[in-house]
């Protein structure tokens, strides 16, 4: 049986950015999906706060190391941004360079994570406030980690290769999900750090 093809699409690029990209449909479905593991987090954590006459269940959890990776998320999105813009203009030099400060900021707010669990009180068996307080930003640091994770490893396939204009659709789509976990973040920083401290504890 001979096969006589209907189109030549040879000439169609192999890969697009933003919504042409499938990829870019994928990274959207997760970041739905996940949100909305974040507001039903959050929602539980609400709930709680509704049914106790005390709430936080002790002092507020200290802001110094939340406060430090909060400010260094809202600075991210700068080179964030530049390197997204990089990517769009398959700038594979500002692309590499962007994705490794990328990796840098990212390894550093997983330093600052660290030292915010080191200081979080009261502890996840404590109580039900503790229990969700280290769900909420559990759950964020998981996606923080994830992140970063591949940040690095786009940022070793664009200095060893073998290279393909994909490449640059995969560095937009991460640095888009960055912007999820920054916004995300701010979210949880927002619930968990100053809600308390700005509500009475009977507002709910």
């Amino acid at each position: 049986m001979r096969l006589v093809p209907v189109r030549d699409v040879s000439h169609l690029p192999t890969y697009a950015h933003g919504p042409k990209n499938p990829l870019w449909w994928g990274n959207l479905g997760f970041i739905v999906i996940e949100g909305l593991g974040f507001l039903f987090a959050i929602a539980v954590y609400l709930y709680l706060w509704s049914q106790g006459s005390d709430w936080p269940i002790g002092p507020p959890p200290d802001l110094l190391w939340p406060s430090l990776l909060t400010g260094l998320m809202v600075l991210s999105e700068i080179p964030n941004t530049l390197t997204k813009h990089a990517a769009q203009r398959q700038d594979l030099r500002g692309a590499r360079i962007g994705v490794w400060v990328m990796g840098a900021i990212g390894v550093l707010a997983i330093g600052l994570r660290v030292m915010e669990f080191a200081t979080l009180e009261p502890k996840w068996n404590t109580n039900a406030y503790g229990s969700v307080l280290w769900l909420i930003i559990g759950v964020h640091t998981t996606h923080l980690v994830a992140d970063v994770f591949e940040t690095l490893v786009i940022g070793v396939l664009l200095l060893a290769g073998p290279l393909d204009l994909r490449n640059f659709a995969d560095v937009e789509d991460n640095q888009g999900y960055w912007d999820f976990v920054v916004v995300a973040w701010l979210l949880v920083y927002a619930t968990v750090y100053w809600l308390p401290r700005i509500l009475p504890a009977s507002a709910l």
